[in-house]
């Protein structure tokens, strides 16, 4: 999944959205066509991942749903996790055949870290990592609850603006990071675009750090608490240094990637989190 991931932005940063032409499932109207550029290579290494990623996490559901079905989390992490990689197959089929408009290719990537994060969690449950940090144990509070409901909102509003970004090639618009102070007007769509994600980033890193300043002094005790939300503030700090290192490098591939990487693992943790609170509200509706 979290190939299928990178794969994703690998083709958006290189261009290779087109690498098929218009055809989909076929590429070139061939299942492999004699003329392979890289961006040709690209796409369809990218459409073979996500294949195999829909093979594998439908295996992974079934399976689970047979070993662990008794868990209240794992069926419906599962029917999220198939659901909305199918969701996600077909905005990028739709993308390739009828070319959708930048706002819609955006949400592209925020439906794949859905599924990812599903299929995250459901790992979780697997290797058993509740038992190992007593998670089953942790109840989380009303404000942590509430700083966590709005740090993944505006979380998640900033991935769907950097895939934005990526879409609308505006990841050199609006001039120096943190902000061109010699010219600091907006004067186009891509210096919006530009400005609006820098500053949904600015305002997910302080929730973060705020929310992790809380829940390590108000959870000390408590493991699962405690190093989760440690870890996301170090993801976020990562995030922040990726994307200033993406505008000086001028948009450096693997910078780039790793950008990608970074918030895919934080909306994994932050997923993880949610289930936490959904346990803790369960719990407190049946005491």
């Amino acid at each position: 999944m979290q190939v299928r991931n990178l794969g994703g932005a690998l083709v958006t940063k290189t261009g290779s959205e087109d690498g098929c032409g218009s055809d989909w499932p076929l590429c070139h109207g061939a299942l492999l066509p004699q003329n392979l550029p890289i961006e040709t290579i690209i796409e369809l290494s990218h459409r073979a991942v996500s294949g195999l990623s829909v093979i594998f996490v439908t295996w992974l559901v079934i399976t689970s749903w047979k070993n662990i079905g008794h868990i209240k989390e794992v069926k419906p992490l599962g029917v999220i996790s198939i659901g909305f990689l199918l969701v996600q197959a077909l905005i990028g089929a739709a993308a390739v055949m009828w070319q959708q408009n930048d706002y819609v290719l955006a949400l592209h990537f925020g439906i794949s870290l859905i599924s990812f994060s599903s299929v995250f969690v459901l790992t979780l449950i697997i290797f058993d990592m509740d038992k190992k940090y007593e998670a089953n144990k942790v109840h989380i509070r009303k404000p942590l609850q509430r700083y966590t409901w709005l740090m993944t909102i505006v979380v998640y509003l900033t991935i769907y603006t950097g895939a934005l970004v990526r879409h609308t090639d505006s990841s050199l618009a609006y001039g120096a990071w943190p902000l061109p102070f010699n010219d600091i007007v907006p004067h186009d769509v891509h210096d919006w675009v530009q400005l609006t994600h820098r500053l949904m980033a600015m305002v997910a890193f302080f929730i973060i750090m705020f929310t992790y300043i809380h829940a390590v002094k108000h959870y000390p005790t408590m493991r699962t608490i405690h190093y989760g939300y440690t870890v996301s503030f170090i993801l976020i700090i990562l995030q922040v240094l990726t994307g200033a290192l993406s505008i000086v490098t001028n948009v450096n591939l693997i910078i780039a990637l790793l950008h990608a990487l970074f918030i895919t693992l934080l909306f994994g943790m932050i997923s993880y989190f949610i289930l936490l609170i959904l346990r803790t509200n369960r719990g407190d509706q049946q005491a």
